[in-house]
């Protein structure tokens, strides 16, 4: 059984030791994420979902550097910000896996008025999603690497400032 008190002992401690006041904070030496790479079975598939029920633009598509053959394109999820996919043709990497250091998931944050849009476009995709506190839209690409499309501004979490 998982002991919830030594795990939030365990917190508190962790931020009493590392979490520096955001006053006192120094400034990061990152200008931001430049682009975040997920894989992609099928570029056109994951084209038509990123930009045609998401409203992500595609930015650009060139081959992978690093494997011939291979795409490597984008989406532009605001502020400069990309989100880009690798495919692999010829390998045979299987089906996404939640494993201990991969991801959990990406969240992005959208505009209120964009966020009722886009729940109305997965409706309408036929996307099954899973919604939390009212702002925030749990849901799967189809690779099903997990996305989030949150309402709260950049910076929030449902109302705590995390930035």
């Amino acid at each position: 059984m998982t002991d919830l008190a030594a795990i939030a002992a365990e917190r508190e401690r962790l931020k009493r030791e590392h979490l520096t006041d955001r006053a006192d904070r120094p400034a990061s030496p990152a200008r931001g994420l430049h682009h975040m790479a997920l894989l992609s079975s099928d570029v056109e598939r994951t084209i038509r979902f990123y930009q045609g029920v998401l409203e992500f633009p595609l930015t650009a598509i060139f081959e992978n550097r690093d494997y011939p053959g291979s795409n490597h394109f984008f989406f532009d999820i605001g502020n400069g910000n990309l989100l880009a996919f690798f495919d692999f043709p010829g390998l045979d990497l299987g089906p996404y896996a939640e494993v201990l250091g991969g991801l959990h998931h990406v969240a992005i944050s959208v505009e209120p008025a964009q966020w009722e849009r886009l729940r109305a476009k997965l409706d309408e995709a036929g996307v099954p999603y899973q919604l939390e506190s009212e702002v925030s839209l749990y849901f799967r690409d189809p690779d099903g690497a997990r996305l989030e499309l949150l309402a709260d501004p950049l910076g929030e979490m449902y109302g705590d400032r995390v930035g």
